[in-house]
């Protein structure tokens, strides 16, 4: 069975090419671009969350906050993705497992997938 990712930010394009890189390297993904997927996320139960940390609708930093205080989701590794020069220090804030900034390489996202999908 493969290793389920959910991609979670409100930009499409983002969505659909992150989509085909982790896809293409065998994973399972799922994705929204709503700015509340925790009702998704939970039915979905990645291995993996790559969050985006500006959402339209709820923000990235509460749906972590949200997804670590629960019991049945705390579990789950969250990388918070964004563009913002503060991205490190908002990540941590929000209980995130890690962060990676904007534009990234493939090689940099696959191998940061790699570090919490054993």
């Amino acid at each position: 069975m493969n290793k389920k990712i959910m991609v979670t930010d409100d930009d499409t394009a983002i969505v659909d090419a992150l989509k085909q890189i982790l896809e293409s390297d065998g994973y399972e993904v799922e994705t929204s671009t709503s700015g509340n997927p925790i009702a998704r996320i939970r039915k979905y139960c990645p291995d993996l969350l790559l969050l985006d940390i500006w959402m339209s609708g709820q923000d990235g930093r509460d749906i972590c906050k949200e997804l670590k205080s629960h019991k049945e989701t705390k579990n789950i590794p969250i990388i918070m993705v964004s563009a913002n020069k503060d991205t490190k220090k908002i990540s941590e804030e929000a209980g995130a497992d890690d962060y990676i900034e904007k534009p990234f390489g493939i090689d940099q996202l696959l191998e940061m997938v790699k570090k919490y999908i054993k």
